[in-house]
């Protein structure tokens, strides 16, 4: 009997082969992807993604893995091996950008309304691409092809990081409280490495000279220096000297004049306050609020409660 001829399959990629030896180690240690996603503690669509293919792993993700399933080290050195960042497609005219990112030994971003690419979350770039038609591979594709940019800089070795954001892009609400949650707790967690700083511009300072747009500041080995600024559909780089020097002090100026890293990580927290406390059932946020209206009610009475003189007693 003649063997039905079949199809090419699919092209395979670098993060699909990944995720297939995932699957063949966690399934073999008799795991399903609720058990492993606890264990290293992470979400299961997590899980799901990466073997999926759709996902970059993390650095650190390979090793705790390659732990829990008793691999020998295996994913980790799998996954040092591959090349991610020629996995991903970029749009052309972002092409460039993303090619002095994987040289770059020093970026320095100002962000305003929106968070900068390089340190988005996974949901918070899946909202960003997630546009009206925009099937959801492609959408998937640039979410990676966003994270993979980012795995250098996030790597405690990586190059140097700088990031001033304008207040609004931590205010801004992108999807639902929930990712900004996460986005927030992520910024604070880059903050904690050695070679990123992020700063906030706040908005009670009106004073503050602020670029007009997102902007970033791109050193290449041979300290050759470019500025990097998008419009609507397109990027736009200058080497200029005098173009560099006006942005290049603009930067320095904002950053001496924003909060410190510190005073940075203390706004961002209470924003992470607030979209946790936003996120909440309404049920238990509203009994929440009705405890603490109590409280200040009590607390008001004890304050207007009138005062009785002791009577005095009698000197013996």
């Amino acid at each position: 009997m003649r063997r039905q001829e079949q199809g090419p399959e699919p092209a395979t990629t670098a993060a699909s082969v990944f995720g297939e030896v995932l699957r063949h180690w966690r399934e073999l240690s008799g795991m399903t992807q609720e058990q492993l996603a606890r264990r290293i503690p992470c979400d299961r669509s997590l899980i799901a993604r990466i073997e999926a293919g759709t996902r970059v792993p993390q650095d650190g993700f390979p090793a705790t893995c390659d732990k829990i399933l008793r691999t020998g080290g295996l994913l980790a050195r799998l996954w040092r091996r591959i090349n991610w960042y020629e996995q991903v497609e970029h749009p052309d005219w972002f092409r460039r950008r993303a090619e002095m990112d994987a040289e770059a030994v020093a970026l320095r971003v100002y962000g305003t309304q929106v968070i900068p690419g390089l340190l988005q979350t996974e949901e918070y770039a899946r909202v960003i691409f997630t546009v009206p038609d925009t099937d959801d591979a492609t959408v998937e594709e640039r979410v990676r092809a966003r994270l993979s940019r980012q795995q250098r800089f996030l790597h405690p070795g990586g190059p140097l990081l700088m990031a001033v954001l304008d207040e609004s892009a931590v205010r801004t609400v992108i999807g639902d409280p929930a990712v900004m949650r996460d986005q927030c707790a992520h910024l604070l967690a880059l903050g904690r490495q050695p070679n990123v700083r992020v700063q906030i511009a706040p908005a009670n300072r009106p004073r503050l000279m602020r670029p007009d747009t997102s902007m970033s500041l791109i050193t290449l080995p041979g300290n050759e220096m470019w500025v990097y600024s998008e419009s609507l559909d397109r990027g736009h780089f200058s080497n200029d000297p005098h173009v560099l020097a006006r942005h290049w002090q603009t930067y320095d100026v904002l950053r001496a004049d924003a909060l410190s890293a510190d005073e940075s990580a203390k706004l961002i927290s209470d924003a992470l306050e607030r979209y946790s406390h936003d996120g909440e059932a309404p049920g238990r946020r509203d009994a929440l609020d009705q405890v603490q209206l109590q409280r200040k009610q009590r607390r008001r009475l004890h304050r207007v409660r009138p005062r009785y003189p002791r009577p005095r007693r009698p000197r013996t």
